[in-house]
């Protein structure tokens, strides 16, 4: 094959393949960065605040009972608007990101 052609199947092809990852999988990757860039400190990679900036700060274990029993409407203000001596991200990240986070969350106790 000539090496013109070979690059436009190789493009074409791994267009493809990103068109064809669901969007459920992009948004939790976008959430994860967004988690382990924003919230990771304190929380930890695993939620458990089990940090030493999170133990200092008394973090919340978000995979607790306490945390996952919330509403998402109560996570989304917490983040938003920040509690205690956590800060808000609203003016950080656009509603629709701080509701990927929110599922990410929910994903940690799992």
């Amino acid at each position: 094959m000539q090496p013109l052609v070979l690059r436009i199947l190789t493009v074409t092809t791994l267009s493809l393949m990103i068109a064809s990852v669901p969007e459920k999988v992009m948004a939790a990757s976008d959430a994860g960065s967004m988690y382990k860039e924003k919230c990771a400190l304190c929380h930890g990679p695993d939620g458990s605040g089990k940090t030493p900036t999170g133990t200092a700060l008394k973090a919340k274990d978000l995979r607790s009972d306490e945390v996952q029993k919330q509403s998402d409407a109560d996570l989304i203000e917490v983040v938003s608007k920040g509690r205690n001596k956590m800060p808000a991200f609203g003016q950080k990240f656009k509603p629709e990101q701080i509701h990927e986070l929110i599922e990410y969350v929910r994903q940690l106790k799992k």
